[in-house]
C-alpha cells in the first residue's frame, strides 16, 4: 500500500532497534532510524546489481517529492542509464549545497596544508563511511540524528575513527556556516553521544607514512641477520616478542603457526595463518638456525634474548620512537581504517579474546578464512611499502 504523509509524519522506530523500513512502490522506502530520523531510499537494479540511491531526509524531502525523485531515477533507467552514477547531490539539494558537496570544498581547501596521504586518508574515510549515508542531505537540513546513525556502524568497527570523523563534520559544518550555507552545527550536539575512547598506554611506534622509510633501513640493517629478519616475521605477523622468542619448528605446520596456549597471554592456543611473505622470512630464518630447534636462534643454543630486537631498533635509529609491541598498533590501526575487516578478525588475529564466552566461539570457529585473506592484504601492504622504499627513498642513509 502507498505512504500517505500522515503515515510518514507518524512513523516510529522499530522497538527492536532495528531500522524500519516503509514501503510506498516502485523500490521507494522510507527508512526510519532507531533514534527516529526518516531517510528516503530508492533499491533498484542496473547491469544486474542491485544499488541504493538516496533522496534525503523526511520532512524536508516531502512525501511528493520524493515520488518526483523516483520517478525520474526510473525515467533514467528506462534509457539505461544509472541514476546513482552522477552526483547523488543533484537529485536532493541545489549544486553546492548538500554535504558531501560542502565537505569535499573543504577537504580540497583543506589539503593544501596537509601531507597528500592525511588528505587521501580523510577522503577515503567520508567516502566510506559519510558520504552514502548523508551525502545527499542538504548541509543546511543535516541533523544531529542523522550524523549519529551514520557513525554508530563505525562506531562498532572502530570508536576512535567515528570520534574523529565527528570533529571533522563539526568543521565542515563550521565551514558550511561561514560560507552562508548553514546556520547552525548539529555535529556539535553528539558530544557525549558516542562511546568514549579507552585511554591506553601506546608503546612508541612508526606511523603508516612512515613504513617505507623504516623499512628500507631494517633492509640495509648492518647487524645480525636474524634479528632483521625477526623483525620482519613480526611485522607480518604481529604477534608479541615472547610469542615468537620461544617459538620452535614443530609449531609451523605449512602456512600454519600453532602457538600454545602455554606461551599466550589470554592462555589459549592462537593460530597464525602464515603469508607466502612470511614464509619466505621463515625460510630465510631456517638457513640461519640449521639443526636448531628455535625459529630464531640466539647463543649457546637458546632463544633471542629478550631485547634483541628491540635493540635492532635501537641500531637503526629508532630508540624512543618504535618498539617491538608498537607493530601490533599500527598493523591495527591501518587495518581498522582500511574498512575492509571486521573488528573480530583483527582483534582475533592480535590475540584479545573478548569476555563474551559466544562470541568467542564463533571467533573461534568462523573467522579463520577471514584472518588469511586479511593477513596476506596486510603483507601486501608492507610489500608495497618496500617496493616504494627502494625507489623513493636511497636518500635516507648518508
Amino acid at each position: 500500500m502507498p505512504l500517505t504523509d500522515a503515515a510518514c509524519r507518524g512513523a516510529k522506530p522499530d522497538p527492536t532497534g532495528k531500522p524500519r523500513k516503509m514501503a510506498d512502490g516502485g523500490g521507494l522506502l522510507l527508512f526510519v532510524s532507531p533514534s527516529g530520523g526518516k531517510l528516503w531510499r530508492m533499491r533498484y537494479r542496473f547491469v544486474g546489481k542491485e544499488k541504493v540511491l538516496s533522496f534525503g531526509a523526511y520532512p524536508q524531502v516531502a512525501l511528493a517529492d520524493a515520488r518526483a525523485l523516483r520517478d525520474k531515477a526510473k525515467r533514467a533507467l528506462a534509457d539505461g542509464l544509472d541514476p546513482g552514477a552522477n552526483a547523488k547531490a543533484a537529485l536532493t539539494a541545489p549544486a553546492g549545497d548538500s554535504f558531501e558537496a560542502v565537505a569535499r570544498e573543504w577537504i580540497k581547501a583543506q589539503s593544501v596544508t596537509w601531507s597528500p596521504a592525511h588528505a587521501a586518508r580523510i577522503l577515503s574515510r567520508f567516502e566510506r563511511d559519510a558520504f552514502p549515508a548523508i551525502g545527499p542531505i542538504p548541509i543546511a537540513e543535516l541533523t544531529a540524528p542523522q550524523i549519529l546513525d551514520m557513525l554508530r556502524p563505525v562506531e562498532d568497527r572502530a570508536p576512535d575513527v567515528a570520534g574523529r570523523i565527528r570533529m571533522t563534520t563539526g568543521a565542515i559544518m563550521r565551514y558550511a556556516i561561514a560560507t552562508g550555507r548553514a546556520s547552525r552545527d548539529p555535529a556539535a550536539d553528539l558530544r557525549g553521544a558516542l562511546k568514549p575512547t579507552p585511554r591506553v598506554k601506546h608503546m612508541a611506534r612508526i606511523e603508516a607514512g612512515e613504513l617505507a622509510g623504516f623499512l628500507w633501513k631494517l633492509h640495509h640493517y648492518d647487524g645480525e641477520p636474524q634479528t632483521r629478519y625477526a623483525i620482519e616475521f613480526v611485522m607480518h605477523t604481529f604477534v608479541r616478542t615472547n610469542e615468537l622468542r620461544f617459538s620452535n619448528w614443530r609449531e609451523i605446520d605449512g602456512d600454519v603457526w600453532r602457538i600454545p596456549a602455554s606461551r599466550m597471554k589470554m592462555n589459549r592456543d592462537h593460530i597464525v595463518p602464515l603469508t607466502p611473505q612470511s614464509l619466505a622470512i621463515l625460510a630465510k630464518l631456517k638457513e640461519i638456525a640449521g639443526d636448531s630447534e628455535w625459529i630464531v636462534p640466539g647463543n649457546k643454543g637458546k632463544p633471542i634474548s629478550e631485547n634483541t630486537m628491540l635493540y635492532g631498533l635501537y641500531r637503526l635509529g629508532y630508540h624512543g620512537r618504535a618498539t617491538i609491541h608498537g607493530f601490533r598498533g599500527l598493523a591495527s590501526t591501518v587495518l581498522n581504517e582500511s574498512g575492509l575487516w571486521s573488528v573480530d578478525a583483527i582483534e582475533k588475529q592480535l590475540a584479545h579474546e573478548p569476555k563474551d564466552k559466544v562470541r568467542r566461539a564463533y571467533n573461534a570457529a568462523q573467522l579463520l578464512p577471514e584472518r588469511r585473506k586479511m593477513l596476506d592484504w596486510w603483507s601486501l601492504y608492507i610489500e608495497t611499502a618496500v617496493k616504494k622504499s627502494a625507489t623513493d627513498l636511497s636518500d635516507l642513509l648518508t
